[in-house]
C-alpha cells in the first residue's frame, strides 16, 4: 500500500512538472543578424508566445556560417523546450550545398511549428524587354548566354530559385553572378549590370513601387496575396514553384508534450489577424501546421535541393 502510495506521489510530482512548462524564461535564438526576415517573424511571434505561455521570450541574435553556428548551438542544447531556434529554408540549402553541416537538418532538430511561407518576386532592370513571365522566358532564349543573373551569393536561396526556373524549362541560359549580399545585388540589377533577380517581396518591391525596377511575375502556382497584380511564372513554365519558409525548431529530443504545447500556442498566434497581416506586409503568408507536417516540409526540401543542387551544380562559396 505504502509502495502504491509513493508510486502515486511520484507520478502525480513528475505529471505536474511537465504541466509546469515553461517555468523560466524561453530563449528563441535567431542564427541571423537582427533586421532580416528570420528576426522579423521571431520577434513577432515571442511576444505573443510569452503572453501565451506567461514567461518571457528572449530574442538571441547569434549570427554566422550563413545561419549555421546559432542553429548549431541550438542543436546541442538542452533538449528542455527553454532553447529554440528561429529558422528559414535556407537552412535546407545550406544542407544541399555544405557536405559538413555541424548539426543534421532533419534528426538534429524536432520541428515545432512553421510561421509562414512567401513566394519570391521576379524582377527586371527597366531595359529588359520583358513584361510578362513568356516574354522573360522568350527574350532569354533569343540571346542565349548573353544575360546575367544575380543572388545574395553562391548556394543562397536566390541561386537555387533561379537554377529551378532554369531546370524547368531546359533550355534558358543565362549566367549567375553571385554578390555579398541582397543589397549590392539590387543595386546592381537596377543599373543593368545584371538582367534578373529572383527575391523576398521585401527585398524587390520597394524598388518596383519606386519605378526602379520591374516585377516580371511571382513564384507561387497561383496568384498571391503578397502581390495579387503578379502574374504566376508557372503560367509561362508549368509546375515552377518556389517558396521560401520560416519555422521554429528545438533540439532533437525535446518532449512530445512540450512540442505540442509550443506548436499550439504558436498555431493560436498565426490565427490572429494583426499577426497574420504583419506577416503579410513582410512578404508572407502566415501558414499554421503541425510538427509532422512541418517536418515532412524540411525532409523534403533537404532532399529536392540535393538533387537540384547536383543537378545545376550549385556550390556554396
Amino acid at each position: 500500500m505504502a509502495a502504491a502510495v509513493v508510486s502515486t506521489c511520484l507520478f502525480g510530482s513528475a505529471a505536474l512538472a511537465q504541466d509546469a512548462y515553461p517555468s523560466k524564461p524561453v530563449t528563441i535564438v535567431v542564427p541571423y543578424p537582427a533586421g532580416g526576415s528570420n528576426d522579423t517573424f521571431a520577434r513577432q511571434v515571442a511576444k505573443e508566445l510569452g503572453e501565451s505561455l506567461k514567461q518571457p521570450v528572449i530574442i538571441d541574435n547569434r549570427p554566422g556560417a550563413s545561419g549555421n553556428t546559432g542553429t548549431a548551438q541550438v542543436a546541442r542544447a538542452a533538449a528542455d523546450g527553454y532553447t529554440l531556434v528561429a529558422v528559414s529554408s535556407s537552412m535546407t540549402t545550406n544542407a544541399a550545398v555544405q557536405s559538413k553541416l555541424p548539426f543534421d537538418p532533419v534528426k538534429g532538430l524536432a520541428p515545432v511549428a512553421m510561421f509562414a511561407k512567401g513566394p519570391f518576386i521576379v524582377a527586371v532592370n527597366n531595359d529588359f524587354p520583358a513584361k510578362t513571365p513568356a516574354e522573360l522566358i522568350a527574350a532569354i532564349k533569343a540571346k542565349p548566354g548573353q544575360y546575367n543573373y544575380a543572388s545574395s551569393g553562391s548556394g543562397s536561396v536566390n541561386q537555387f530559385g533561379t537554377e529551378l526556373l532554369k531546370a524547368k524549362v531546359g533550355d534558358l541560359q543565362i549566367a549567375h553572378i553571385p554578390y555579398k549580399g541582397m543589397g549590392p545585388a539590387v543595386t546592381d540589377l537596377v543599373g543593368n549590370q545584371t538582367q534578373l533577380l529572383i527575391s523576398s517581396g521585401p527585398s524587390l518591391l520597394p524598388m518596383v513601387r519606386a519605378g526602379k525596377l520591374r516585377a516580371i511575375g511571382i513564384t507561387s502556382l497561383k496568384p498571391s496575396p503578397i502581390a495579387p497584380d503578379l502574374t504566376p511564372m508557372a503560367v509561362a513554365v508549368p509546375g515552377y514553384e518556389f517558396e521560401l519558409w520560416w519555422g521554429l525548431l528545438a533540439p532533437a529530443g525535446t518532449p512530445p508534450d512540450v512540442v505540442a504545447k509550443l506548436n499550439a500556442a504558436v498555431n493560436q498566434i498565426l490565427a490572429k489577424p494583426a499577426v497574420a497581416g504583419n506577416f503579410l506586409r513582410e512578404g508572407a503568408i502566415a501558414t499554421p501546421m503541425s510538427p509532422a507536417q512541418f517536418g515532412t516540409v524540411i525532409a523534403e526540401d533537404v532532399e529536392r535541393w540535393k538533387r537540384l543542387a547536383k543537378q545545376q551544380n550549385i556550390t556554396a562559396d
